[in-house]
């Protein structure tokens, strides 16, 4: 047997494994980090937002001096609105205001062909508390708050040319509900409903003096601007 032929051989095959060994270990072993999982993007609806809003209202008055009449206000209303929201999950809590121009109003006979008597609004705002489930882009909510306005009563003969007027800015409370709707990133839409009592006071006219109700429904919608980043995401 050919010994040198032999240890050269096994010399080889010696230098092939070790050179096989050392590059397997440089190969990277694979690292598991989990299954992938989509980022999820959704609508946030925290922060300051300022708006416009425009609606119609109708509803009633009465005076006691006239017993058994009621004077049924209807007229449309312009005004601005803002807001702070504060989200949680999908809850979103929030703080809105709004001050606009009113010409609900309704007049009636009190003397037939002789003596009208009118019941108007002149301007009306409202400052509320909001809570709502949100669904993404789209706000269901509830509201109630306070209301602030002036109610104005006048008689008049017109006849004579003569008209008395006194107005009364009164303090009363709010409550409805509505949807909100982000249809882009900082603009969102909202139509909603409001029952507003501003209860009652003594009009004061000479030579009378009687109580004036007024209770009126708001249909409105509006249109809000938002200033904070309005898109977050989570996985």
């Amino acid at each position: 047997m050919n010994f040198r032929f032999f240890g050269t051989g096994l010399a080889a095959l010696t230098f092939l494994a070790s050179s096989f060994s050392a590059q397997a270990a440089d190969i990277p072993r694979p690292v598991y980090k989990g299954e992938l999982r989509p980022m999820v993007a959704y609508f946030n609806w925290s922060g300051l937002y300022v708006g416009v809003n425009a609606g119609y209202g109708f509803g009633t008055s009465t005076w006691d001096l006239l017993p058994g009449t009621d004077f049924k206000p209807e007229g449309a209303l312009v005004g601005g609105t803002i807001g702070y929201n504060v989200q949680s999950g999908a809850i979103v809590y929030g703080l809105e205001g709004d001050f606009g121009w009113s010409d609900v109003k309704d007049s009636v006979a009190c003397v037939p062909g002789v003596v009208n008597c009118e019941t108007r609004v002149n301007w009306l705002a409202t400052f509320r508390g909001r809570i709502g489930y949100a669904f993404d882009r789209v706000l269901p909510y509830v509201t109630a708050g306070g209301a602030y306005g002036r109610v104005e009563t006048t008689v008049s003969a017109p006849f004579a040319g003569v008209a008395a007027s006194t107005s009364s800015d009164q303090l009363g409370w709010t409550a409805g509900g509505g949807i909100e709707y982000a249809f882009m990133n900082n603009l969102s839409a909202k139509i909603e409903y409001l029952y507003v009592d501003l209860g009652r006071f003594d009009s004061g006219i000479a030579p009378v003096v009687n109580d004036v109700s007024f209770k009126q429904s708001i249909v409105r919608a509006g249109i809000n601007y938002r200033f904070s980043g309005p898109i977050s995401s989570r996985y």
